[in-house]
């Protein structure tokens, strides 16, 4: 898969001590976006999805796992490759995105839908610059959404966490 990078012990990146991961590519463009590096897919750096859970799991104060980006979604075999392997060591797993819930709940891509359902928390929605706020946690803009991932699909709605 390719990576922007990770970052082992974050404390921005959800609730607890998380190993996030950065992806690399994403059809979003956000202006304003914080990580426009991310953007170009040909960008960052090729690793097996093998050596980042292997990295993940190395760290035994780990809480959960983070996928962000550029956009989980945009490679998303992989992205649920490591979620898996998070849940069976039991990680909550935190997924950024650009889509909505409603967007990917559509899809017809296998791999969306398992990474989908191998989510805890699913922060949705583009990064929309005129409404920025620094008072919300763990997102960038109001319009996006934490979604409680378990609930949002047994009701087949987007459901907030409270």
């Amino acid at each position: 898969m390719r990576i922007a990078g990770v970052v082992q012990d974050s404390i921005v990146d959800g609730v607890g001590l998380r190993f996030t991961v950065f992806t690399q590519g994403c059809p979003h463009h956000c202006e304003g976006c914080h990580n426009p590096e991310t953007h170009d897919p040909t960008g960052g750096s090729e690793i097996a999805a093998e050596e980042i859970i292997r990295q993940m799991l190395s760290n035994p104060l780990t809480d959960g796992v983070t996928l962000s980006g550029g956009e989980p979604f945009y490679q998303a075999g992989d992205c649920a490759e490591i979620a898996q392997a998070a849940k069976n060591a039991g990680l909550n797993v935190w997924t950024y995105t650009g889509f909505t819930f409603e967007a990917l709940i559509r899809s017809a891509d296998p791999n969306i839908l398992r990474l989908l359902s191998l989510t805890d928390v699913l922060v949705d929605g583009p990064f929309v610059l005129p409404q920025r706020s620094l008072n919300i946690k763990w997102r960038g803009s109001t319009n996006q959404r934490l979604l409680d991932v378990r609930r949002s699909l047994a009701e087949k709605k987007a459901i907030e966490l409270n």
